[in-house]
């Protein structure tokens, strides 16, 4: 593939590891045994097993025969939000904490802002019998009270983080520094393709099973495995890099990255990293991020806890730069009517994060023939209180 990690971490410009030296312990036994690991015979069996019987894949691909009326063109919702836990995260925390078994480790720690990360990562700890610790920006503890209490009853310690604007950003400072001072015993379960290599690599890996899928269920459906385009939101960008990942060398499929607006990219208060930011460093990858001109992080903002993330997955920033796929940004009212939108036509209530990529839908052009593949990342369960303040149910 064009479009995968080289030898040393990077996407064209955008990756590796830079890395503090009390890092570099943990980030050189990832690198050093990662893809023997999870290429093994026994890994992949186990971790098929679980994917089928504990995950629930293959996940639908669904038509939205109401949608596709009303858009005078074909719409397919790959239904990530029919998994256990509710989302496309699980994918990726399976693949992590089996690898973490291997590597001998007995605690485990993680970062997440809308919280299905996090309750991912604690249903696999508490599958394995696994100490978790997760990190949460104080802000995300108070919008997602109900992924805190599943954390909580799962067994996790949820540790809110005040520092910073207290969303996604600060938790995964927090977890690093955690991870640093404890590298004998613990894994850090990133939640995205973000971070230094190998963590954007071996996301994208776990989470490929979306695209995967995506080719047999529409070689079946239509007679191609090739949709026109695919559709996925981005905020580091995990269940995009999942979409995309089987695609990425096929040319002809249109690969579209849909990024929080929030306010309005020409605001202050917009996620929209790809829109407004510049290449540097986040989070020990080089990658395109908010920042000022001296280098300091803007805060972002959006309504979706999930995408309020002042970066981007250097493979999402290779894409952007190379022109392979496209990036549109939605702001929170167009994502809001999204999300009214799909629960009317389909009965579907979908995740804020996932109605970004149903809110592109109105931004591009499509034929009456053309095959769109939206991937519904998660379920709108966690955000129902926000919604029902809204609509003013």
């Amino acid at each position: 593939m064009k479009y995968t990690v080289n030898e040393k971490g990077y996407y064209g410009e955008f990756g590796g590891a830079w890395i503090p030296e009390m890092m570099y312990t943990n980030i050189e036994e990832l690198k050093t045994r990662y893809l023997g690991i999870i290429e093994s015979e026994e890994f992949r069996n186990e971790f098929d097993k679980l994917m089928k019987d504990y995950v629930g894949r293959p996940s639908p691909l669904y038509y939205a025969g109401r949608l596709s009326e009303h858009y005078g063109s074909n719409i397919y919702l790959k239904r990530e939000d029919l998994n256990h836990t509710g989302s496309h995260k699980l994918n990726n925390t399976i693949g992590q904490i089996l690898l973490a078994q291997k590597l001998g480790k007995t605690r485990i720690i993680a970062e997440t802002g809308a919280g299905q990360h996090g309750v991912a990562t604690a249903t696999v700890c508490a599958l394995k019998g696994i100490k978790c610790v997760v990190y949460m920006g104080a802000l995300d503890v108070s919008r997602q009270a109900p992924n805190v209490k599943k954390m909580k009853m799962l067994g996790a310690e949820v540790v809110p983080v005040h520092s910073g604007n207290k969303t996604l950003k600060d938790a995964t400072n927090e977890a690093m520094r955690d991870w640093i001072n404890n590298p004998e015993d613990t894994h850090y379960i990133i939640g995205s393709v973000v971070g230094p290599h190998p963590y954007p690599d071996m996301v994208a890996r776990f989470q490929s099973v979306i695209s995967k899928e995506m080719k047999s269920q529409l070689l079946e459906q239509t007679g191609s495995e090739l949709p026109t385009r695919v559709l996925a939101c981005v905020g580091g960008g995990s269940n995009a890099a999942g979409a995309f990942y089987h695609f990425l060398d096929d040319e002809q499929v249109e690969l579209i990255g849909v990024e929080a607006a929030g306010k309005g990219v020409d605001t202050n208060e917009t996620a929209a990293t790809l829109t407004v930011g510049s290449p540097g460093v986040l989070h020990s990858a080089r990658t395109m991020l908010m920042q000022t001109e001296d280098g300091q992080i803007i805060e972002p903002y959006s309504i979706s806890a999930g995408l309020d993330y002042p970066g981007i997955g250097p493979l999402h920033a290779h894409l952007h730069k190379t022109g392979r796929a496209k990036f549109l940004a939605a702001t929170d009212e167009e994502v809001l009517q999204s999300v009214l939108l799909l629960t009317q036509k389909e009965g579907i209530i979908p995740a804020l994060e996932s109605a970004h990529a149903l809110a592109a839908l109105d931004k591009i052009k499509m034929n009456p023939d053309d095959v769109n593949v939206v991937n519904l990342s998660g379920s709108g369960n966690k955000d129902m209180e926000t919604y029902l303040n809204y609509f003013g149910y």
